[in-house]
């Protein structure tokens, strides 16, 4: 009997290797003759480049060569754009502004690279780059988002008449009717400010061009291996043959490593080309403070209008967003806040107006959740408000206003990050809420436990707060699975793996079609030799677009399984089946063989063949979904605040979570359970604070707070399952969903600790100190 394994809980396949040492990271690579690099950055968010004396650095005992900008004569160019404008709406104004490899005239943001030293070590590297005289010509700089589009701002980019570096308009319906017939509008300003990844491995790149074969390998901490490849081979003049990138294993990339390019990116495998030498160089902790790409600014104007008895009539939301010095990445992060501004909830008029705006910032890309958590930030506050001015309860007016079961596919009639139209695929929003409700105790709480512990002076609060994650974004992914003569089966894939646990839950998709062990099938993902073309790991899209490619590669594969036994069985199809790496009839068990047999059989080294016989058991695959697949979600928590600390400790967390089929539930709830652990980060501990120049203050893990082991509550989390029609396998994403809603999550439960007060939480990140802050502001008004 064929057995089911997708949706078991197995234990990941990776795992001993992580834990015993043996998976390689890029740090890892070594290579006889490799040199290393380090640059000099700058210390100016703004500036002029007025001198630059690179000759002492290339006297320096152990450097090899020192490159800047002029250094690279006509290969320096800027980065290419990742994302163009969407071709689909109407007046969008967009500059494209990308990053350059080396500063040629003017710095745009701290740590912008200058120069290039390249050494025997990364000690002699660094040494190198102090000798290095540089002069520069401080400039104002921009950083307050309102600031920055006024006439007489100073300019991040001078050919520009302004700031602005795109803006985007949508609605539906006709809000301003709305309005008019509501019978309450709640406006307000709400401010969401920056944040870093902090992946445990910074990026690193390691080059190596051997001249006799002429051919390129790089291994990278990329998300995007073969993007990565192609705009590689481009830049520098190769076949795309000619260039091999590896992405091995990656400790943690939340977003930023799928940026392309990276002046780090541009100048390595240029460099080792150059120098016919390998080349390393990997980040350091204060580097990818300046140099990583961040995310999360926005100052959003809100309105909301209601009936009186809390039907949402209307939703308008106008922000700027902080793209930082360039915009390589186009609109992806404020289209995604604006298509998921309207959260799960039944809105039918609604207007969005965003703008742009370039600052002497570290460049914006997505981070973990990529413009939702801000879009769900905005919603489920505005209805937290309106709740209180209605005199309603804050679960009622959420559960009035969620999208009914039969109104999927939902069409929302704007376009989101794929500029494809918006559309909910499926769902049973109220079931989810009802299940987080149910976990947390809801009712209970709020009527007794909460009551008593207020007697007893503490501060307890108790919040909900439900979300959509758009998921699973085309354009495709394809996959090639093999049967060998050991019985073993390969994958490869060209999506990358920073942690997901793709090496165990596609191999129980393979197993469950092939009827084989999960630990008898190797994945391989990452490697541009091992598979061509794909996109890369983002969007929550691994499981839902590789995943199927894997299932339809699997399916194909089967084919050819059955076909053949059938033969040589000499037994019909339909009376067959796959297990424990057999073909056998079912009625007759004792008749079978084995897949490995099979496979030698399928590839003959003597003999004809029929005409149109495929040798091998393989197949390649590709998938590519009409439109993205919609999870959906809701968080509850009971938190406890120390009144003289401003210290929260979170006494319970309950994630109820519907991303359609669920492959494998232990590394779902690993990845829900990062997600939540980075949601609290950009609650309570994670902003990155800068001077009036621009300087990052806190670019270290001593002033940086990360949310650790001792803040993290124990997660539950339950599975609900309404698949997606959109794919066979019937599954959403769930990469992000972990930290989408836990900023409004946790505002709102906060506002409850602090009943008494009547505090409004219209920013994002708080800390002990600026909660302190609201509250004594509150106080003295």
């Amino acid at each position: 009997m064929e057995k089911k394994l997708i949706g078991k809980r197995i234990v990941r396949n990776e795992d001993p290797r992580l834990l015993t040492g043996q998976a390689q990271f890029v740090d890892d690579v070594e290579i006889p003759g490799m040199l290393h690099a380090a640059f000099l950055r700058s210390d100016h968010a703004h500036a002029r480049l007025s001198s630059l004396d690179v000759s002492a650095a290339r006297r320096y005992p152990g450097v090899v060569a020192v490159f800047t900008a002029e250094d690279m004569g006509e290969d320096w160019s800027p980065g290419p754009p990742l994302v163009s404008p969407p071709p689909t709406v109407k007046d969008v104004v967009f500059h494209s502004r990308r990053q350059v490899p080396l500063v040629k005239d003017k710095v745009r943001h701290a740590g912008e690279a200058i120069a290039l030293v390249i050494a025997e070590s990364r000690y002699i590297a660094e040494d190198a780059v102090e000798e290095i005289e540089l002069e520069l010509e401080p400039l104002p700089a921009v950083l307050d988002l309102e600031k920055a589009l006024e006439a007489e701002s100073c300019l991040v980019h001078e050919d520009l008449e302004s700031n602005l570096a795109a803006r985007l308009f949508q609605k539906k319906g006709n809000y301003e009717a709305a309005r008019k017939e509501a019978g309450l509008v709640v406006r307000r300003r709400i401010v969401i400010e920056r944040g870093a990844a902090a992946a445990m491995e910074n990026r690193g790149i390691v080059a190596h061009w051997d001249a006799k074969s002429q051919h390129l390998t790089m291994w990278d901490t990329t998300q995007a291996p073969i993007p990565i490849r192609n705009g590689t081979a481009a830049r520098l003049g190769l076949s795309e043959h000619q260039v091999r990138v590896i992405a091995p294993f990656i400790g943690g990339g939340f977003g930023p490593k799928i940026m392309m390019f990276y002046p780090e990116e541009m100048l390595i495998p240029w460099v080792a080309m150059k120098l016919n030498r390998p080349i390393k160089w990997i980040e350091d902790r204060r580097e990818n403070f300046y140099a990583t790409t961040q995310e999360r600014g926005q100052v959003h104007d809100v309105e909301i209008a209601l009936s009186r008895d809390g039907q949402i009539l209307g939703l308008k939301d106008d922000f700027l967003h902080d793209t930082g010095a360039y915009d390589p990445y186009g609109l992806t992060i404020p289209l995604n806040t604006q298509s998921h501004v309207m959260g799960g909830y039944d809105i039918k008029n609604f207007s969005s107006d965003f703008k742009v705006v370039f600052t002497n910032k570290t460049i914006v890309t997505p981070v973990r959740g990529a413009g939702r958590p801000q879009g769900i930030f905005i919603i489920e506050r505005i209805l937290d408000i309106a709740a209180a001015e209605l005199g309603m309860d804050r679960v009622e007016i959420r559960k009035r206003n969620l999208i009914p079961p039969q109104a999927f596919p939902y069409q929302h009639e704007i376009i989101d990050q794929a500029f494809a139209p918006l559309i909910l695929d499926s769902g049973n929003y109220k079931v989810v809420v009802d299940k987080a409700l149910e976990m947390i105790g809801y009712e209970a709480f709020v009527k007794t436990e909460q009551p008593r512990l207020r007697k007893e002076g503490k501060y307890v609060g108790i919040g909900i707060a439900p979300f959509i994650e758009t998921t699973g974004v085309g354009p495709y992914e394809g996959a090639r699975v093999t049967i060998e003569a050991s019985g073993k089966v390969n994958v490869a894939t060209g999506i990358g793996t920073q942690g997901q646990g793709h090496f165990t839950s596609f191999a129980q998709i393979v197993a469950e079609q092939l009827g084989v062990k999960v630990s008898d099938v190797r994945i391989v993902t990452g490697d541009t030799a091992e598979f061509h073309w794909g996109t890369g790991t983002f969007a929550s899209r691994g499981a839902v677009v590789a995943g199927n490619a894997v299932h339809a590669a699997c399916t194909l594969v089967r084919k050819k399984v059955l076909k053949l036994a059938s033969k040589v069985l000499e037994a019909p199809e339909g009376e067959l089946e796959l297990d424990n790496g057999l073909v056998r009839v079912a009625d007759i068990p004792q008749k079978s063989i084995r897949l490995g047999e099979l496979a030698m059989l399928a590839n003959p080294l003597r003999g004809a063949v029929e005409p149109g016989t495929e040798p091998g058991l393989e197949s390649t695959a590709y998938f590519g979904p009409q439109y993205g697949a919609t999870a959906f979600g809701g968080h509850a928590m009971i938190l406890e605040l120390d009144p003289e600390t401003m210290m929260v400790t979170i006494k319970r967390y309950v994630v109820a979570e519907d991303c359609g089929t669920v492959l494998n539930p232990l590394i779902l709830e690993g990845q829900i359970h990062g997600g939540v652990s980075m949601g609290i980060g950009n609650s309570y501990y994670e902003k990155l604070h800068f001077d009036e120049n621009g300087q990052l203050l806190n670019a270290s893990f001593a002033d940086y707070l990360l949310a650790s082991s001792t803040e993290m509550p124990r997660v539950e989390v339950a599975h609900l399952e309404t698949p997606s029609s959109l794919n066979e396998l019937g599954s959403k994403g769930a990469g992000e969903a972990g930290a989408i809603p836990v900023p409004a999550l946790f505002a709102q439960a906060l506002e409850n600790a602090l009943h008494d007060r009547k505090l409004e939480i219209l920013e994002m990140p708080l800390s002990p100190n600026r909660l302190f802050e609201l509250i004594h502001a509150k106080e003295t008004q």
